[in-house]
């Protein structure tokens, strides 16, 4: 045993990816103690500009939105009370499609070599015991997120460690729970084509898929007034727009899969750190 202590890093692609997905275990992991590490990879550039104007459109000015987004985030990592935040800053890669994917600089481009590199010399700098980052879509297919996925995934083959690593996932039930939530609350929510539609149900896992269900409950007010620090991406807003009871009862609890493990924790677990402490 060592004077060091436990250290939970999470990969995110862009500025308010932090809050969204990981909110509640960056907050309660701080306030046991844990050392809390962000990495961020891109600079959030292709993000909505004032009134929501969206990149390509009058107005929208994207290194201004990448020094506004990061000022939020910094303001995010205060109310999560995160010990370390590190950013790479690779240019927003945008939607997949968009022209930004491939342009000069963007993180999709970058090739996954260069960007494991860098994240190779701040996993061996900070040791971390828990490692946190996406499946191999992304969550959802946004081309950062994979290559966020990608980048973590060689970093860990680059270093000596052996952390436990995780993706994080979303249960169909909470699923099914948050659409239910949008017919109630009366939100007009289009219909999807049939490809988005297909796209949307290969999103989360079937519950009994689901290694590591982690309470964040009482952590949901520091959840909520972080994604608010992120307030000029207007898809925030609709989180926020539940109020603090309903997100805390639809986003009280994150979920994990978990991928490599040296401790032989049995599963299903609770805790990013089972068999650590």
């Amino acid at each position: 045993m060592t004077d060091r202590p436990l250290t939970l890093m999470a990969v995110h692609a862009h500025p308010d990816d932090e809050a969204t997905g990981t909110g509640g275990v960056l907050a309660r992991y701080a306030a046991e103690g844990v050392r809390t590490v962000l990495v961020t990879c891109t600079d959030g550039a292709c993000g909505d500009g004032p009134g929501g104007v969206k990149p390509g459109e009058p107005g929208h000015d994207p290194a201004a939105v990448a020094a506004l987004r990061h000022r939020e985030l910094e303001d995010s990592c205060e109310v999560l009370k995160i010990s370390d935040l590190e950013m790479l800053d690779y240019a927003d890669s945008g939607m997949m499609g968009w022209p930004t994917n491939d342009a000069p600089g963007s993180f999709w481009r970058t090739p996954v070599e260069e960007g494991a590199a860098r994240l190779a010399e701040l996993m061996e700098h900070y040791r971390p015991d828990v490692v946190v980052t996406y499946d191999e879509n992304g969550f959802y297919g946004h081309p950062d997120h994979i290559q966020a996925h990608r980048i973590t995934m060689a970093a860990l083959e680059m270093t000596d460690l052996s952390p436990k690593v995780y993706w994080t996932t979303m249960p169909h039930s909470a699923m099914r729970r948050f659409g239910e939530f949008l017919r109630e609350s009366g939100e007009d929510v289009p219909e999807p084509d049939p490809a988005e539609a297909a796209a949307q149900a290969e999103i989360g896992l079937p519950d009994e898929e689901i290694t590591t269900w982690v309470d964040t409950t009482a952590y949901s007010d520091q959840k909520f007034d972080a994604l608010a620090a992120h307030a000029s991406q207007g898809e925030n807003i609709f989180f926020l727009k539940m109020g603090r009871e309903t997100f805390g009862e639809l986003m009280g609890t994150e979920t994990f899969v978990r991928v490599r493990d040296t401790t032989g924790a049995p599963l299903p677990e609770n805790d990013l750190f089972a068999g650590l402490r």
